[in-house]
Parts: C-alpha cells; sequence; structure tokens
C-alpha cells in the first residue's frame, strides 16, 4: 500500500522526495566521522552497554512527513509530543505491528530511549569518552542525545558513531535521551538505488499517491536493524589497527599499523596469543611486524581438521594526558591465512580453494532483517549441516556478530557491498559514484582484519552493459584495491558476456544465471548447452576463474509433481542436478565456486511472481528443509571428502554439532 504526501516545498517537490532537505534548512553541520571503527569490546580499559529492548516509536504521518522536524521532537521526551508506541530493537519496524500503513511505510520514523550512565563514566580528570554506536540503520539517519545533533549517517547496513562525551558530561544528571531520526526513503543515488513514483491518473490513485520504486528482489525492511551500544575509552585512545599476513609452512608474519588518538603514546605494545594463552610473538611501536614460528593458520571449514584458527591480538598504549597516565587495552582476533588468484584457481594458504556455498539474506519472519541471536546460531548450524564452505553477502554487508562467527567457524565470505539494483543511467553519474566510494570505505574499514573475507563484491547485477558501467565500475574496483590491496575484487554480474563493460577490471568472474527458470522457463533440457557456453565464452573472454554466483527455482514446500514441473520440490531438484552436471566438468578446468540461490526463502514486495516472497531457498523461511537441501548437503560433502586435506572418515554427521 502506497501512502500520500503533500507536495509543497521547493520547486513543487514533496519533502518526503527530496529526503533531507527539512533537516538540512535547519540544522548545524556535523564534524567528520572518525578515522577507525574498531568493533566495541569489554576490556581493562573499556566498558560497552546495548541499550536492546523496546524502545518509544512514531511514524511521521504528516502530510510532507516533516512534523517531527517542524516540531522538533528531539528537544523534549518523544511521549510528550504525541502517542509513541514501543518498537523492539534490534528489529525492523515493518512486520511488527498489525497497522497496515506500517507495512509499506516510507518516509521519516523515529525512534527513542532513555538510559541511564554510570556514574564513573561522567567523572574523572581526564573524563573517560562516551560513544553511543549504532551496527546499522536503514537507511538515513539523524541522531541527537539530550536534544543535541550528534551524528548524522547515510546508509543501512554499515556502523556509524558518535562521540557524546561533551552532551552527557555536561548534564546534570546520568540520564541519557537518545533520539533517532529514520529515513527509508530511495533516491537513484542512494545504495541500494530507487525512486518514487506518482501516480497522476486522478481516476485511478487518490491525490498525491506515489510508490517506492526498487529494482532488487527483497523486501525494504527499515528499523534500527543491529545493536545500538554505548561504550567508553580512555581520553587517548587506540583508535584503528590494520593487520595483514603473510606465511610459509614454518613461519608467519604478520603486519601491523596501530593509530592513536588523544595523545602522543608515551608507549605502545603488541603481544599476539595463541588459542592456549601463549605469547608466540610480541613487538611496540605503530608499524611493524610479528614473527610466528610454525603458526596455526586460519583454514576453512571442511579444508583442515582445527578450521577458523584465531590468535588474539592484544595492544596496550600508554599515554600522558593533562599530567595523567592513561592506558588503553584493546584485543583483536587475528586469523593468519593467505589469498591468491590465477587465471584458474582460488588459493588459500597456497591451496586451491572450491567454494560450494550459499546467497543468504537476513530476513525472517516478524523481525524482518533485525538481528537476532537463534536465528544466526541456527543458520550457521544448517551451514555446517550442508557441508556449506562459504557464502556470499547477498546483497549487502551482513551484522559483525554474523562476521565474527564466520572468522570463529572458518566459513569463507565474499563481502558485498549493497550496490544492488543500479540499473538507471542516472545511478552511474558522479553523484552515486563517490557515495559509493564511500561506501566502499566503510566496508573495508569495518572487515578489512576479518579473515573469513577473502574478496570484495562492490556490486550485484548492475546495468554494466550500459557504457558509464566502464569507467564507474574502474574507478569503484581500484578504489577498493587501493584500500586493501590484500584481497581481490568482483562484481557480480547478469550481463552478456560480451557487452559487460565492469568485467576487465574484476579479479574474479561471477556469474549470474537461471537457465531453466528466468530463460526458457521448464526446460531443464537446455541447461547442459546453455551453461556450457556461459562458462566457455566468459573464460575465453577474460581468462579469469569464474564462480556460479546465482542459480536455482522457486519451490513451494510440499508442491510435488513427477515429471517435475516448475515450483514443485521436484523440478528444484532437478534443476539443480541439471546445473551440477555441468559444474563438475568444468571445475576441473577454471569454475571455482557454486552458490545456491537462495539459502532460504524470504520477503519480497508483492507481486503475481511473488507468494509471501521469493521461494528459491533450500530451507523454508523457518529454516525447515526442502527437498533440494539433501540434493546439495550430499553434493557438498562429496566435493570436500574429494579435496580436503583430512581423512577420509569425514561425514555429512561430523564436524557440524
Amino acid at each position: 500500500m502506497a501512502l500520500a504526501a503533500s507536495c509543497g516545498g521547493r520547486a513543487g517537490l514533496c519533502p518526503l522526495l527530496l529526503l533531507l532537505l527539512p533537516v538540512l534548512l535547519f540544522l548545524p553541520a556535523l564534524a567528520a566521522g572518525p578515522a577507525g571503527m574498531l568493533q566495541p569490546r569489554d576490556t581493562p580499559s573499556r566498558e560497552r552497554r546495548e541499550l536492546g529492548g523496546l524502545w518509544s516509536f512514531r511514524a511521521d504521518l504528516s502530510p510532507g512527513r516533516d512534523a517531527g522536524f517542524a516540531q522538533r521532537w528531539y528537544r523534549q521526551p518523544l511521549r510528550q509530543t504525541g502517542p509513541v508506541i514501543d518498537m523492539p530493537v534490534p528489529a525492523s519496524f515493518n512486520d511488527i505491528t498489525q497497522d497496515p500503513s506500517l507495512e509499506n511505510y516510507i518516509g521519516w520514523v523515529w525512534y527513542e530511549k532513555e538510559a541511564l550512565l554510570p556514574p564513573r563514566w561522567l567523572q574523572g580528570d581526564p573524563a573517560p569518552r562516551v560513544v553511543l554506536r549504532f551496527g546499522s540503520a536503514h537507511y538515513y539517519s539523524i541522531v541527537w542525545v539530550n536534544g543535541v545533533q550528534v551524528v548524522e549517517h547515510e546508509g543501512g547496513h554499515l556502523p556509524f558513531e558518535a562521540d557524546i562525551s561533551s552532551v552527557v558530561q555536561g548534564s546534570p544528571d546520568t540520564l541519557c535521551r537518545i533520539t533517532v531520526a529514520l529515513n527509508n526513503t530511495l533516491s537513484p543515488h542512494t545504495l541500494p538505488p530507487g525512486s518514487i513514483q506518482y501516480m497522476a491518473d486522478k481516476s485511478r490513485y487518490p491525490k498525491n499517491y506515489f510508490v517506492q520504486n526498487t529494482r532488487f528482489d527483497f523486501f525494504n525492511y527499515a528499523g534500527i536493524h543491529r545493536p545500538v551500544v554505548l561504550y567508553t575509552t580512555p581520553a587517548a585512545y587506540i583508535d584503528d589497527i590494520t593487520v595483514t599476513t603473510t606465511s610459509s609452512d614454518s613461519v608467519a608474519l604478520v603486519q601491523y599499523e596501530v593509530s592513536v588518538v588523544g595523545s602522543t603514546a608515551n608507549s605502545l605494545s603488541l603481544s599476539l596469543r595463541d588459542q592456549e594463552g601463549k605469547v608466540v610473538a610480541a613487538g611496540d611501536g605503530p608499524v611493524g611486524e610479528l614473527k610466528v614460528l610454525n603458526p596455526n593458520l586460519w583454514w576453512p571449514y571442511l579444508m583442515h581438521e582445527n578450521p577458523g584458527y584465531l590468535y588474539s591480538l592484544e595492544v596496550k598504549m600508554q599515554a600522558q594526558v593533562g599530567g595523567v597516565l592513561l592506558e588503553d587495552v584493546y584485543t583483536l582476533p587475528v586469523g593468519i591465512r593467505t589469498v591468491h588468484v590465477t587465471s584458474t584457481q582460488f588459493l588459500i594458504n597456497g591451496r586451491p580453494f572450491y567454494f560450494h556455498g550459499v546467497n543468504k539474506h537476513e530476513d525472517a519472519d516478524i523481525r524482518g532483517k533485525g538481528l537476532d541471536w537463534p536465528l544466526i546460531v541456527k543458520d550457521f548450524n544448517l551451514l555446517r549441516w550442508l557441508g556449506a564452505n562459504s557464502f556470499r553477502t547477498s546483497h549487502y554487508p551482513y551484522a559483525e556478530e554474523i562476521m565474527d562467527l564466520c572468522d570463529a567457524y572458518g566459513i569463507v565470505v565474499i563481502d558485498e557491498s549493497p550496490g544492488v539494483g543500479i540499473k538507471l543511467p542516472e545511478s552511474f553519474g558522479n553523484k552515486s559514484l563517490q557515495h559509493h566510494l564511500a561506501v566502499m570505505e566503510e566496508l573495508v574499514r569495518r572487515d578489512k582484519n576479518r579473515p573469513s573475507v577473502v574478496m570484495w563484491s562492490v556490486a550485484n547485477e548492475p546495468a554494466s552493459e550500459l557504457p558509464p558501467a566502464a569507467y564507474y565500475f574502474k574507478t569503484v574496483i581500484a578504489h577498493t584495491k587501493a584500500l586493501d590491496p590484500s584481497r581481490p575484487v568482483t562484481f557480480v554480474t547478469d550481463a552478456n558476456y560480451a557487452l559487460d563493460h565492469g568485467a576487465p577490471y574484476v579479479d574474479v568472474i561471477c556469474v549470474n544465471s537461471y537457465f531453466s527458470w528466468y530463460h526458457d522457463p521448464g526446460h531443464l533440457e537446455v541447461i547442459p548447452l546453455q551453461l556450457t557456453a556461459q562458462f566457455e565464452n566468459w573464460y575465453k573472454t577474460y581468462q579469469k576463474p569464474i564462480i556460479q554466483s546465482e542459480y536455482g527455482a522457486d519451490s513451494v514446500p510440499g508442491l510435488h509433481s513427477d515429471p517435475p514441473m516448475m515450483f514443485t520440490e521436484e523440478y528444484q531438484q532437478a534443476m539443480l542436478r541439471e546445473y551440477h552436471s555441468v559444474f563438475d566438468k568444468k571445475r576441473k578446468e577454471y569454475v571455482i565456486g557454486e552458490l545456491i540461490w537462495n539459502f532460504a526463502d524470504f520477503m519480497t514486495n508483492q507481486g503475481t511472481t511473488r507468494v509471501l516472497g521469493n521461494k528459491k531457498g533450500i530451507f523454508t523461511r523457518q529454516r525447515q528443509p526442502k527437498a533440494a537441501a539433501f540434493v546439495l548437503r550430499d553434493r557438498y560433502w562429496k566435493i570436500a571428502n574429494e579435496s580436503s586435506c583430512l581423512p577420509p572418515v569425514i561425514t555429512s554427521h561430523s564436524l557440524f554439532l
């Protein structure tokens, strides 16, 4: 259901379409964000406090969606400016209530939470630094603390934070009122892009009727999707750590760079500990390398009997501030591994790695895209039951909590930006490009130290056949490689191999195809010929290894037909087997991976081809297996046994409990 908005404002455009105009007209400019974005952790010098639970919530239903700014709702408790409802955080707001207008609401919504700060956070000379951090909020966020604006952020899938020390430490009490204005409108220049379409036919639509159009096939859930955290650091603190690793059979080098803010460090020391707590290497200074003898390498799941081995890098800093000696301590998990790409192989620690995995979504009943620990743990148990060694974060960066488990369990990740649905020519312009570059900076800054992340993906299924795509993707990929020279970079294409302007710049070809589904629907017999031609054409043109980054078919659980017909579980099984027969031939040459679309059914916009969402999952949205899950499980365990260095006793009943 679309919502109406009045079309006052500048040049006859409604404030909603202008997105941020009501804000920028009277709010002060903001300081640049911090250089580092270390994940908040409890250490001897740092404390953290999560603010999950129930927040006050209100959707701005005024004609222009701008009442909250006009009336300055942030200046007093939200409940004093009108009705509020309880809203869980983290969660999407769309499916929580029985109000149908909220399901597809477009515009500004308001959240608020009051928290008491420990008195020790507000005392001392110098007092500790107090930081407010959001794991993510979709899509555009403006945050106030006690009525003072502290941060503004564009983008729905990456963290942002603000140093709120000057606000809360000047308060007469320890109450901290956090107000968030959140807008989920997508424009041609956001990531992902979208557009607002007004329906002018008054005989068919109400006055000022509009819809939000998108060019991606998942529901545009909105809300505060990941944890909100208050944390402290000393006044002088460790701001950022960058780690890269190299290794041979008997020695590894851990190169590091540490940045400090607030003072020049009197001393900076580093200790690398193994999982038994033994110090295996030590160093000092902001830049250097640690030598580790006989290292335990980080191996993917099913490539080693001890996958996902992590060391702990403890960084200690001492600095003098106002005559007081301060110490900050931060511990970073470190996995020692290398990645290298040849014309036919993807090598991890010098050994060929074959991606047998899945594409996923952060999506579930009721909570939408909200972080949910039971669901996360269930998904990892299913991944290991399946014998999957990898997934792509389709089509946006996933929560840090998910990435932590990938590091710990040895699940390999293709880390994808929210560059999905880049279809319109205006989405390849300079405004979009500059934002895309900024998003890649945020993503690399967040995930650069993760051993599970072996490749960056800058986009999914863009209109890369358009001429502007050449400069666009050349620039984005070069920028990403400059940010992180240690990893290959790709984007996922569904364009014709002869017309793709971005493919020359990637390190690995990732191609999506749905033969016998979107093309020649119902004709399974065309798959061998068309899929073989796809691989041969791409490889002949670019001489780069290829991942089948998507393939699959919808199946309605419990719907059966023999011979197989579309939308039945049998058809989904049959399609997979046809694809697999070609994969088995080409993985002996230059195909280095296969990622099924999708791990689980997920919600989409309503449409005549979608019955309560996309049904291409091998599991239902409730994580129950369809018949295709068992086909894939048998295949993945067979591949793992063929390529693993482990004894051949590996079965699908081991290593996943």
